[in-house]
């Protein structure tokens, strides 16, 4: 099958992905340091703290749910209008969907402000963990709006061609993040609270950049046009259906946590940043990600389907390698990159034996994640979301309980139970891809 290949004929097609993903990437790259220095300011000022950052990023993600999820669907939908002769459809369908979205965020920033108390009251875990939780949950929701604003805007730059200006607004956001970070919680009272107040500022910044790159766009929309909401809406809810149950799980894994008999604040202070780390590394991955997609949607295209499916499986060895690479020099300096994320002794003994272990399935992650954006180019969305959420639920949860609470295996068997659902996951991923009908479904 490999032998086949002419990658001399895939080449352009390669760059092309390429000149749209590295923007990304350094994208991604900002967010990746604003969430890590969120957890590093945390990790400076008390175990608390920090776990209770990692419990409440999980909370604030069930509200963005929305915005994100909706970025596949503007992305798809403003792209096609973008390429298109009619501007004025075009225009209208940008002020739709952002006026929607903005409208959205003003919703769920007030319910998050008001209910925030109430939310982290139920949740089953320690009570010095709820009270710290509580007003930072309460300030991080209350930037829920321009978090909307922001992902929209950028989608919305993305496909018409401008996600340059998307990077630059991001480096700002990611530099703005930084500064504030230190400069709330340490000089002045707001003490811990600046970790999310900090957030809350500089999305408020990025987002009316973004604005103002997008005003342009927008003027001389003549109408409010629903037909290209709802189409938005329809192409992303699988994507939304996944990222609510991939975060609500890793919520649940939380709870599981806080049910230790001993040891549960500084293990859930380890997952924080573990998968701080993780997302450090897989940052390659979602390039190939993301490549694929495009690579296998434009060979489909072109009614090559060989070549789309033998493109897809090069891609994700390519990114298998890169992302093996990636995790032994993180195991290798696993104790090194733990003391930098926290200066709690306990905190860091358990983030370096939760590198040691879930680091294991970090290529299978890679290599499911990969064909998945092959799947994904095709139109295959249901499917991977179908996938993930069964390994997740089916495998994952019940698993962790059952091993870390049930027979006692504690923080390992969690860690353990993480691994299988990831290895569960590829070989769903795995046989819905080599199976070859998603093939014909994308035709």
């Amino acid at each position: 099958m490999f032998n086949r290949i002419n990658f001399r004929e895939l080449l352009p097609l390669f760059s092309q992905s390429w000149s749209v993903s590295w923007p990304m990437i350094l994208i991604m790259v900002f967010m990746f340091f604003i969430s890590l220095t969120d957890v590093f300011i945390a990790g400076r000022i008390s175990k608390d703290v920090q776990a209770s950052v990692g419990l409440v990023s999980q909370v604030y993600f069930i509200f963005v749910v929305v915005a994100t999820a909706s970025n596949v669907g503007t992305v798809s939908v403003i792209s096609r209008l973008y390429g298109s002769d009619d501007l004025d459809t075009y225009r209208n369908a940008v002020y739709s969907i952002l006026l929607t979205i903005f409208v959205a965020g003003v919703v769920l920033s007030i319910l998050g402000v008001l209910l925030s108390s109430i939310i982290i009251k139920l949740l089953n875990v320690p009570e010095s963990i709820k009270k710290i939780s509580i007003p930072l949950t309460q300030i991080y929701t209350a930037g829920v709006v321009f978090q909307y604003v922001l992902l929209c805007t950028n989608s919305i730059l993305r496909a018409s061609k401008m996600v340059k200006r998307s990077l630059f607004t991001m480096s700002v956001v990611c530099v703005t993040n930084i500064l504030l970070n230190f400069y709330f919680v340490f000089y002045t009272p707001v003490y811990y609270n600046g970790i999310a107040l900090s957030t809350a500022v500089s999305l408020f910044i990025g987002a009316v950049i973004n604005f103002i790159f997008v005003k342009n766009i927008i003027k001389g929309a003549l109408s409010y046009t629903f037909y290209y909401v709802k189409k938005i809406f329809n192409i992303g809810w699988p994507s939304a259906l996944l990222q609510i149950g991939w975060q609500l799980g890793t919520t649940t894994l939380f709870l599981i946590i806080a049910k230790l008999p001993e040891k549960n604040v500084e293990v859930m202070a380890a997952l924080t940043n573990g998968l701080r780390i993780e997302s450090a590394i897989f940052l390659p991955a979602f390039a190939f990600n993301m490549a694929n997609a495009v690579i296998v949607g434009n060979l489909l295209g072109e009614g090559k389907k060989h070549e789309a499916f033998k493109n897809g499986i090069v891609t994700a060895v390519m990114g298998v390698i890169a992302i093996t690479v990636m995790t032994l020099i993180v195991v290798i300096f696993a104790r090194d990159v733990s003391q930098i994320l926290s200066k709690d002794s306990v905190v860091i003994k358990e983030s370096v034996l939760y590198i040691y272990i879930s680091m294991i399935s970090e290529p299978f992650m890679a290599f499911s994640a990969i064909l998945g954006g092959g799947l994904n180019g095709a139109g295959d969305t249901r499917s991977v979301m179908m996938r993930i959420v069964a390994a997740m639920w089916i495998v994952r949860i019940p698993l962790a309980y059952i091993m870390g609470i049930t027979l006692g295996f504690g923080a390992p068997g969690i860690w353990w139970s993480m691994n299988a659902s990831i290895v569960a996951q590829m070989i769903l991923i795995a046989r819905r891809y080599f199976k070859k009908e998603w093939l014909d479904y994308a035709v």
